[in-house]
């Protein structure tokens, strides 16, 4: 066995060998994939090939090899429990493969898959079992593979073993491909008889299938076989294969492992240099075991890489789908950090290890690298706030008396931390467990069923309007649409749904869906809005089409009233586009490609189409950056934008094979489906071309777009960003709405526009000198007199005259006019070291009211916070004015909404203490 191979080099390997057995090498697919909406993320090398294995796609290859991408955190495929705690098991990971699609078979794929292992790779035999399907529930045994092996292999049968359904037979899905698979097994740790962790002593075969030990040692599955040979009917029945198949998977990690000489895959140069990293960060020294600091550094190993590879792909931190499961991964990375005493943003740091090392095999990672890192460390930025907030909000319950007889949290507190502010069920249990609390995870799961089942009760009447329009689609097949070229024509209408029920006449007044065999509307697609307008039929029949969609696959619904007269499936009807609409929307959905370009152009290329709206009176941009754009940034890309636009330039479509316009740098579009022909958008302005896909409705030259203006730049999630943005008079009226609402303003002020910024600075400036001067005479009037409320009387010695001696300490509270925070932890500070100054430490709690709320400053001597810690101290009486607060040891504040409870507030202090 070769020590010496990295993992490069064992993944060079393995593809080199198959491209020599006449093997196509195919690039890994993306992790999310295009042609499989029932796939969250890639899960196998299969994945990019399951078209070509149940034949509704044709490559120019028969044989492939490649190397996957992959991620397995949701669905049966799901390792995120098991990431750190064990030497194997991973979020991401990359799955070497070799495929035959109809070519060779279990001869060729069980003889190669020998040769690589034990003679290229130089594992030996003597520590290797291979499996083959026994036979089970009716299905014969895979003996041809059982013979091959013992063949190939030499292997006697304790070394070639039989294995049931559940090990060794795969199949797609309960109907289609399946068949019997083979595996390669390889022990990690002592040789019978021979020293060390990886001699090269036999190892006993007997031993197989006992389970491994967390650090490694023992059994391994390196290598799995799949042979598709049958195909499953929904009877249960199974047929031959007219060309049976081979599929085969092999984790780059695991066998790298094999190859270097080390029992976990942490160890070897994929991973370890990233532990290292969390090492180093956290300043803790890692060893390989199972203590908690070791799992905390490997998760961050794991789930860096899924992070970084993730945002590469333009998956971003969110609440739902795909997003919210790399938000889940991120805010646990960035938890044991936490668990590791790391108090500042890192998961970027570690990224960037990711991408140092990967990015060279995977180039979508240098590409995206300033993306990479600055959504990770936004996240990480937002979850340390969420910590912080979920925190106080945990403390508060934590303390609630009927909470802390039980020592339970109720279930219904952890899902409102869960569901509104994004703490984590698993935190929180963490947390409590450390202070000798549990959580009702029963209650919680009931509030999480609630939450569930309110959604699913919203959705009831959408599924039966649902299954309409499929049965609809499944009748009439896809609408043709021909509003490239006109907004008017002749057409059969072939559909009418009426409240959901398909009918077969519409009479006026009642509200429907039409469908006809071609249109001119356009459909919602593609982030460009449906289409208005009419259809006339005979004797006077009018439905207005209030909106055009595609609710099933490519067929068209008209939404809209029927205004005059009747309407019949099999009628023939005229159909017209609301002109000004459509021609407004033309203008702004060839506005968003130049905006695309322009963001691109000025801001770099990793600048990412996340979403768009298109509509006749503005349009909406989502795009991939880390932080709000200049006003010089924002005045150039409007200056790029308009050059475009006035050089006139002719928008042509071409419709082209979609290799091709790849081929071309066409550029896709983020919302957008495509099939094999594509339509390719180009505007070329002379210094600047813009060319992507599109299948929208755009203006005949850029010219006819008129005048482009940006109106927002916002974020909207962690790394990305909206613009709005208006074209043609929308242009001007926008500008003459700006004008019309700062008209009274340059009026009052008495300044031309130009001045109106300094105006503006100085009224700000003297506004600050006149509110630092009234907090100024406020902290006077308390320190000097005059401070009323309460038990209080005049001036800073009236105030100390009430202090208490509680429990060994001086303890104070008053009310004070002050109304400043400031101030009055000022005020707070100075009373307590006056106290203290007379020889015992002091406890302080001033009280005041401030645009109707509560304001509270609790301050504790150093000395005393051993005894007496202010967070804890303020909490519950917090509570009495109806608020929350917290802060450190000797300092904290609250706020509360009812302030005529705030002298209850001030006594409960001395009443918890005397």
């Amino acid at each position: 066995m070769s020590d010496h191979k990295t993992a490069r080099e064992v993944r060079t390997t393995f593809l080199e060998f198959f491209k020599q057995q006449g093997h196509e090498a195919v690039a890994s697919g993306p992790l999310v994939p295009s042609n499989d909406p029932t796939l969250m993320f890639a899960n196998a090398g299969m994945v990019q090939f399951k078209d070509v294995f149940t034949g509704r796609e044709a490559r120019p290859y028969k044989r492939a090899t490649s190397s996957q991408k992959c991620i397995r955190i949701s669905g049966k495929h799901n390792d995120l429990e098991n990431v750190g705690r064990t030497a194997r098991h991973h979020t991401f990971f990359e799955m070497l493969g070799n495929f035959s699609f109809g070519d060779y078979f279990k001869e060729e794929a069980i003889v190669w898959a020998w040769d690589l292992v034990t003679k290229s790779y130089g594992i030996s035999k003597d520590r290797l079992v291979v499996t083959y399907f026994k036979g089970e529930q009716g299905i014969a045994a895979d003996e041809q593979a059982r013979s091959i092996w013992k063949k190939v292999t030499g292997y006697g049968d304790d070394r070639v073993i039989g294995m049931g359904m559940a090990d060794n037979f795969w199949s797609m899905g309960d109907t289609g491909p399946c068949g019997p698979c083979s595996e390669i097994h390889y022990h990690h740790g002592h040789a019978s008889g021979g020293p060390g962790r990886h001699g090269s002593g036999a190892v006993d075969p007997a031993t197989f299938g006992e389970e491994p030990t967390p650090d490694g040692m023992g059994w391994m599955e390196i290598w799995n076989l799949v042979f598709m040979q049958f195909e499953r009917f929904a009877d249960g029945a199974m047929k031959p294969l007219p060309a049976p198949s081979v599929d085969t998977g092999m984790g780059l990690e695991r066998i790298t492992s094999v190859v270097q000489g080390v029992t976990s895959n942490y160890d070897t140069d994929l991973l370890r240099v990233l532990v290292d990293q969390a090492s180093t960060i956290s300043g803790k020294k890692y060893s390989a075991d199972m203590s908690d600091d070791a799992v905390s550094m490997r998760v961050i190993a794991d789930h860096a890489r899924t992070t970084a590879f993730l945002i590469a792909e333009g998956v971003f931190p969110d609440r739902g789908g795909r997003e919210y499961v790399l938000r889940r991964v991120m805010r646990r990375a960035i938890r044991h950090g936490h668990r590791l005493g790391i108090d500042k943003p890192f998961l970027h740091k570690v990224c960037e290890r990711v991408i140092d090392l990967m990015g060279d095999d995977y180039r979508e990672l240098r590409d995206r690298r300033g993306t990479i890192l600055d959504v990770a460390e936004q996240e990480e930025v937002r979850f340390r706030q969420t910590i912080k907030r979920g925190l106080e909000i945990l403390d508060d319950a934590l303390a609630k008396p009927d909470v802390t007889k039980a020592k339970l949290l109720p279930g219904n507190t952890a899902f409102t931390l869960y569901d509104t502010y994004g703490f984590p069920l698993d935190l929180t249990e963490v947390i409590c467990e450390e202070r000798g609390f549990s959580v009702d995870a029963a209650g919680y799961q009931r509030s999480m069923d609630d939450a569930r089942a309110r959604s699913e009760g919203s959705k009831v009447g959408e599924a039966a309007v649902a299954d309409v329009h499929h049965k609809v689609a499944g009748r009439v097949g896809a609408t043709t649409f021909v509003g490239h070229d006109a907004e008017h024509g002749a057409s059969q209408i072939v559909a009418i749904v009426h409240h959901g029920v398909e009918v077969e006449n519409l009479a006026a007044g009642h509200e429907a869906e039409i469908v006809v065999k071609q249109t001119p509307f356009y459909a919602e697609s593609g982030g460009q809005i449906g289409d208005r307008g009419v259809i006339v039929g005979h004797h006077g029949a009018r439905f207005v089409v209030s909106d055009t969609t595609k609710p099933v696959g490519g067929t068209f619904v008209h939404k809209g009233k029927l205004e005059n007269g009747a309407l019949n499936v099999g009628d023939t009807v005229e159909l017209e586009v609301d002109h000004d609409r459509r021609s407004a929307t033309r203008r702004n959905h060839s506005a968003t490609h130049l905006l695309h370009f322009a963001l691109r152009h000025v801001l770099g290329e990793h600048v990412q189409q996340k979403g768009s709206l298109v509509g006749p009176d503005r349009l909406r941009f989502d795009y991939a950056h880390g932080k709000a754009l200049s006003e010089a940034e924002v005045t150039r890309i409007e200056e790029v934008v308009n050059e475009m636009v006035l050089a006139n330039a002719e928008v042509n479509t071409q419709v082209l094979p979609i290799d091709q316009a790849k081929a071309a740098g066409a550029m896709a579009i983020f919302e957008e489906k495509y099939g094999d022909v594509v339509r390719v958008l180009t505007m070329d302005a002379g210094r600047y071309k813009s060319v992507e896909l599109c299948g929208g409705t755009h203006a005949r030259r850029t010219g006819d777009i008129g005048m482009f203006r940006v109106t927002t730049d916002k974020a909207i999630a962690a790394g990305v960003r909206r613009i709005e943005a208006t074209t043609g008079l929308n242009t001007l009226r926008e500008a003459q709405k700006n004008d019309r609402a700062i008209a009274p303003v340059l009026r009052a002020l008495n300044v031309e526009l130009s001045a109106l910024p300094a105006k503006i600075d100085k009224l700000l400036a003297d506004e600050r000198a006149l509110e630092k001067k009234v907090a100024e005479l406020e902290k006077k009037i308390a320190l000097g007199g005059g401070v009323g409320g309460g038990k209080s009387g005049g001036g800073l010695e009236a105030m100390l005259d009430q202090a208490r001696t509680l429990q060994g300490a001086k303890v104070l509270a008053v009310r004070s006019p002050i109304g400043d925070a400031g101030a009055l932890r000022e005020l707070a500070d100075t009373l307590r070291d006056k106290l203290a100054a007379q020889g015992e430490g002091a406890i302080v709690l001033i009280g005041a009211e401030s645009a109707g709320k509560a304001m509270l400053v609790l301050t504790v001597s150093k000395s005393l916070t051993a005894k007496f810690k202010a967070g804890e101290l303020i909490r519950p009486i917090a509570a009495l004015v109806g608020g929350s607060g917290g802060g450190r040891p000797d300092m904290a504040q609250a706020g509360g909404t009812d302030p005529s409870k705030l002298d209850a507030a001030l006594n409960e202090l001395y009443a918890r203490l005397g």
